[in-house]
């Protein structure tokens, strides 16, 4: 890996010190002859497009941040097995970075992609994530989305049958629950509170993205699901620059489906209870 990712980036790494970044792969700091500091993935076995899939969606949303969106560390190099990008020093939330953070969020879901859904496949953490264009956000959402990880979770028995029906469901009814339609947004995709990084500089930066063209809401519901720090302030700023369509709150359940249906298929547990209960509150709106 070391060779490899040193070719790519054109300069001898001379220390990597292990870091905390999640579970799916190794996160390192690393100092390079040139004096420069830089953050190091590695996967060993990734599959071939894994790391280049992650820098595609960090460059998508990078042309967002010259817009005024939300920031991205710089990538440097890429290759099978591991991703070099620029050392953002991390830092505490406060609530001024928290309606920073809020405004940006907000430019970049105001930069629309032609379609819903992606250029093809993708990944959300390990998992392979259709991400095909798709006409509609119904179509997305139903096909690409809670669809496959709801089959998934049958298939292991990670979903009572009860709360499969109901999210089942939710999908039949996918176009009256979506509220108004909006044009695709530039999302994030993966937007937990793991993935929002606060720099010592001050501005948040986006991390591990699963980028596609969805609806924005799906972004906002996924930063409260997991209680994204300073979370009201975050809203208020996002919704006054870019204001959010009534009735918004009480749709935060349905786009939380997806990935509550997904962590069911991966660890069981309360998750598929947890994904009958969001389907019931859905449908309970539905009016």
């Amino acid at each position: 890996m070391t060779e490899s990712l040193a070719a790519a980036l054109g300069v001898a790494i001379t220390s990597d010190q292990p870091v905390g970044g999640g579970d799916i792969c190794r996160a390192s700091r690393a100092t390079l002859a040139d004096g420069r500091t830089i953050f190091i993935k590695t996967r060993p076995g990734a599959p071939a497009d894994f790391f280049r899939t992650e820098a595609d969606g960090l460059r998508q949303l990078a042309a967002a941040t010259a817009r005024g969106g939300a920031p991205v560390p710089e990538v440097l190099a890429v290759t099978d097995d591991a991703l070099a990008l620029e050392w953002i020093e991390p830092g505490r939330p406060t609530p001024a970075a928290a309606e920073e953070f809020g405004r940006a969020l907000a430019a970049t879901h105001q930069c629309t992609p032609a379609h819903f859904g992606g250029a093809g496949e993708g990944y959300l953490g390990s998992l392979r994530l259709p991400n095909h264009p798709a006409d509609t956000w119904v179509e997305l959402y139903r096909d690409q989305r809670v669809g496959p990880a709801l089959r998934e979770a049958v298939h292991r028995d990670a979903i009572s049958p009860r709360d499969a029906l109901d999210v089942a469901q939710v999908l039949e009814h996918l176009e009256k629950l979506q509220g108004t339609e909006e044009p695709p947004a530039l999302l994030h995709g993966d937007l937990w509170a793991g993935n929002v990084h606060w720099s010592a500089a001050g501005p948040v930066h986006l991390i591990d993205p699963a980028v596609h063209g969805g609806h924005r809401e799906t972004d906002l519901a996924m930063l409260a699901l997991f209680g994204a720090p300073h979370l009201d302030r975050v809203l208020a700023a996002y919704d006054d620059a870019f204001p959010l369509v009534d009735g918004w709150p009480g749709r935060v359940a349905l786009h939380q489906l997806h990935p509550v249906v997904v962590h069911a298929a991966l660890f069981g547990g309360g998750y598929g209870p947890r994904a009958g209960e969001l389907a019931r509150h859905t449908l309970a709106g539905r009016g």
